[in-house]
């Protein structure tokens, strides 16, 4: 009886793992690197711990190891995630104002290169965040994301006087994602350090709001991947219909992550909707996300007819990645409207002989006229 026992259960095992292994080699490559992680980190093959440390002035965060064992596009790479604050010990206001991320070695000293940064995204909690101003008509108004480092633009600091008001003990929330469009060799590891560097609370200081606004293309949600037809060229062919997949209020699909072919090609997308401007307000800082192979993102005024920020793409010449992504930062800003009408012009130029993926964002950094209210009236005695 116990022999058949035993039997069977290696029998159920073997069925298990084959079938897993079917299910794994069938995934994509950015849900492998997901699975790899987690093993690794897990089952501790690797440091699956973080090392922080605060200062007044600065949080300095040390990712666990990643494992780098194939090439990694943008988006696919292994990635980690962790709520965070500034100061747990504190209650204090501070003003975010500055932002880095790094590829280190796994001894958390040696510096690598940076194209092994896909990117690195900063959130706050609004339900947390705007409940301690009274601004609960803010929460889930819009995704809460901060702010987004990523290949070619690592590192940037708000204009001086400018910038985001937390507590250092709100919860806030860190995700980092690894890239490796070129190197094929044997695993290798390393980790990411971010750096966010703040003040202390005083009434000088300027709040600064974040949007989120980034080109979208339609596509044929009973058909995703035939791409563009005569009837419709604007269709685009989306990397996958899971992720960064939405619906207009008409109802059609849209991607926000799709194939560029080989040439070049200008995309255009109005934002009037994702900017949501209930006031006129000033605009003072702008950081930029793209993928390999785009050359130019214009912020433009429509209404005007005019472009307020052109951000730039420095492409490696031999070898895939962006060297280079120039930002928008102003003390004096540049004035937006409620009533124009806004769009993100994307150019790229596809020199390879294959499909590419891209993306195109802009984190929008505003003058926050509301808040700014509620500060002028704070008393951290209270």
């Amino acid at each position: 009886m116990k022999t058949n026992v035993l039997k069977y259960s290696v029998l159920l095992l073997l069925l298990a793992i084959c079938v897993g292994g079917i299910y794994y080699l069938n995934l994509p490559n950015r849900h492998k690197a997901i699975v790899k992680t987690q093993i690794n980190h897990k089952l501790g093959l690797v440091d699956n711990t973080w090392n922080i440390n605060s200062t007044d002035s600065s949080i300095s965060l040390i990712t666990p190891t990643f494992v780098i064992d194939n090439i990694y596009k943008s988006m696919e790479g292994p990635k980690v995630m962790s709520s965070f604050q500034l100061d747990y010990k504190k209650n204090e206001l501070v003003w975010i104002t500055s932002f880095e991320t790094k590829a280190i070695s796994t001894n958390e000293i040696d510096q690598l290169s940076n194209d092994y940064v896909c990117h690195t995204n900063v959130d706050f909690y609004d339900g947390e965040h705007y409940s301690r101003w009274n601004l609960n008509n803010r929460i889930g108004e819009q995704y809460p994301r901060l702010t987004s480092m990523s290949n070619g633009i690592e590192q940037y600091a708000f204009p001086e006087g400018y910038g985001f008001p937390v507590f250092t003990n709100e919860n806030l929330f860190l995700a980092t994602q690894t890239l490796n469009h070129n190197i094929k060799t044997e695993p290798f590891s390393l980790k990411h350090e971010i750096n966010i560097g703040f003040k202390k609370h005083n009434n000088t200081m300027k709040p600064l709001m974040s949007k989120t606004v980034f080109v979208m293309l339609p596509y044929n949600s009973e058909n995703p991947f035939e791409g563009l037809t005569e009837n419709n060229p604007n269709m685009c062919l989306p990397v996958e219909t899971k992720n960064h997949s939405y619906t207009n209020n008409n109802g059609e699909s849209l991607s926000g992550h799709w194939v560029v072919f080989p040439g070049k090609e200008m995309y255009k997308y109005d934002i009037t909707h994702q900017l949501q401007l209930k006031d006129n307000t000033t605009m003072h800082h702008i950081a930029t996300h793209l993928h390999p192979f785009a050359e130019t993102l214009a912020f433009r005024d429509k209404t005007l007819d005019s472009t307020l920020f052109i951000s730039k793409a420095e492409n490696y010449i031999d070898k895939i990645g962006l060297k280079k992504v120039t930002h928008f930062s102003s003390k004096e800003g540049i004035m937006l409207y409620p009533d124009h009408d806004y769009e993100l012009v994307l150019t790229v130029n596809n020199t390879t002989k294959t499909n590419q993926d891209m993306m195109a964002s802009m984190f929008v950094f505003l003058y926050d006229k509301e808040m700014d209210k509620k500060l002028k009236s704070y008393n951290p005695a209270q």
